[in-house]
């Protein structure tokens, strides 16, 4: 039997993760909740339409107590920022709404692993934690993963390479004061600038890589995209399906997700990304691989600049 998944909220990011579930064979149940009940029951009634196609499954909006025996319960509600609105403002708004849904589900679902989504990631997963009382290894927050592909794109058009081939990563918060670890950049484990010289033996060009130009299009390109159609859902929609596979599989997998942190690179007690070990039992720990002393001091100050918020914020 497959994996019964909950996802609560059902705008485009919640629809968008369930419909991208649906396609997938480790998935068995789908529900769907939304304080907009029609809302949710007009996609649950839209997606399981199109699953004629494929073995056999069951996706119903409802309830917080259909969520029963939930393996997995993905959050995605909370509110846009709006013009004039503050960090810290759309930040507490949404800690509330991740509060009021804590007391609803966790009480009826108390073994699933929960994966947050809900901006700011990094933030609500810390609020969700805190509030929740659930083991630390059951709480993930979608964290870098988003931006982690959004590297190995522009990464993979500049080396001429596919995106599976290529080791990368964005650690910190997901959001301006994330960065790239440069000095982990390898190809199938082959070092980038021994990768670049090898290629160009094979007659590859392969385009030399500007850190900065990098760094700030995986910055920026949520906002762009939001700028032309109004919001993102489909990269994140497959992130987060691609971490729920790895939750669903026999084994562990390693990847970058927002986690409590206990002291990694002198960071402690907030959430955020690093190289972390995730599989059917939710988080294993974490790796700590080796970072430059100027990768360090980026990864504190992201860390800082999270706790800085959170200390404004009311969780209790």
């Amino acid at each position: 039997m497959g994996s019964k998944i909950t996802v609560i909220g059902s705008g485009s990011v919640g629809a968008t993760i369930t419909y991208t579930l649906a396609q997938e064979s480790y998935v068995s149940e789908l529900l769907m909740i939304d304080i907009n009940k029609d809302k949710a029951d007009g996609e649950a009634m839209d997606i399981v339409q199109g699953t004629a196609f494929r073995n056999p499954i069951s996706i119903i909006s409802g309830s917080y107590e259909d969520a029963k025996d939930s393996d997995i319960v993905i959050i995605t509600s909370g509110l846009p920022r709006k013009p004039g609105q503050t960090r810290i403002e759309l930040a507490q708004t949404n800690v509330n709404i991740v509060k009021s849904i804590a007391k609803e589900i966790v009480p009826v679902a108390p073994n699933a692993i929960y994966v947050i989504v809900a901006n700011p990631v990094d933030i609500m997963t810390h609020a969700f934690l805190k509030v929740s009382g659930l083991p630390e290894s059951h709480v993930i927050g979608s964290g870098t993963l988003l931006d982690t592909t959004r590297l190995r794109y522009v990464l993979s058009d500049k080396l001429k390479i596919g995106q599976k081939n290529i080791h990368a990563y964005v650690f910190g918060e997901h959001g301006d004061s994330s960065f790239v670890p440069w000095s982990c950049l390898n190809v199938t484990g082959v070092p980038y600038l021994e990768y670049a010289e090898l290629a160009k033996q094979m007659g590859i060009e392969v385009d030399e890589l500007d850190h900065d130009e990098i760094e700030n299009y995986v910055h920026v390109s949520g906002g762009e995209i939001i700028k032309r159609k109004g919001a993102t859902f489909y990269g994140v929609a497959m992130s987060v399906v691609n971490l729920c596979g790895m939750l669903s599989a026999a084994s562990e997998s390693i990847t970058t997700v927002s986690t409590l942190l206990h002291g990694e690179y002198g960071v402690s007690d907030v959430c955020t990304s690093m190289l972390t070990v995730v599989g059917p039992e939710g988080v294993k720990g974490r790796l700590e691989v080796k970072l430059d002393d100027e990768e360090v001091a980026k990864f504190q100050d992201s860390a800082n600049r999270l706790k800085a918020v959170i200390a404004e914020l009311d969780l209790n």
